[in-house]
């Protein structure tokens, strides 16, 4: 097996584990890549020295610990990235915005710009989490629909968002606001479309 063939194998193991959330056995991953069982435990011996892969009690295989740290460091570039939409956003509908991505069944929002014109916004801090299920930004995670979902109070009594998801692949994300009074989603919905397809492009 050549060096590269071998690379290919190990980060499309490495993809199969992430996109498996319960997890998989070696048997399981080797049909699904097409590939003998002693080529998935070399590719898994690999991985589990870097700590990118890990198998649980029941010997399935699960994402490492390892994957936290490059995440760490890939979160700035996605934050610095995501920026300057989420600037002209947030002083278009004068609402907090914000990128969120998923980290497993939480949603994590890893940049926020606050509007600059308004005496009262939502105080919505990085790196703060809600189940994904929650709320407009996590919702809009998990939909595969093209436009925007919206939520009032449930994540903060009084507080009402508007979120689209981000369509990169390999990315969970979405690209939403929150503000202190009710939305018009007929008005502020298409703004947060516009700035999801921002960052599509932009991360493409």
């Amino acid at each position: 097996m050549d060096t590269a063939q071998t690379l290919d194998r190990g980060l499309r193991l490495l993809t199969l584990v992430a996109d498996t959330p319960g997890g998989l056995t070696v048997t399981e991953a080797a049909n699904r890549l097409g590939v003998g069982r002693a080529v998935v435990y070399r590719l898994v011996t690999t991985l589990t020295e870097h700590a990118l892969i890990r198998r649980d009690s029941g010997g399935r295989l699960r994402l490492g610990l390892g994957l936290l740290h490059l995440a760490r460091r890939a979160q700035p570039l996605l934050a610095d990235a995501a920026l300057p939409a989420l600037r002209r956003l947030a002083d278009q509908v004068r609402a907090t915005a914000h990128l969120t991505v998923a980290d497993g069944d939480e949603a994590v929002a890893v940049a926020v710009v606050e509007p600059s014109a308004t005496m009262f916004h939502v105080a919505y801090r990085t790196g703060s989490r809600h189940p994904l299920g929650s709320g407009a930004a996590g919702r809009a995670i998990l939909s595969d629909a093209e436009g925007w979902t919206v939520s009032a109070g449930e994540l903060q009594p009084g507080a009402y968002g508007i979120a689209a998801r981000v369509h990169v692949e390999g990315l969970r994300a979405s690209v939403g606001v929150v503000a202190l009074a009710p939305l018009d989603p007929a008005t502020v919905g298409p703004h947060v479309v516009s700035a999801a397809q921002t960052l599509t492009t932009a991360l493409t």
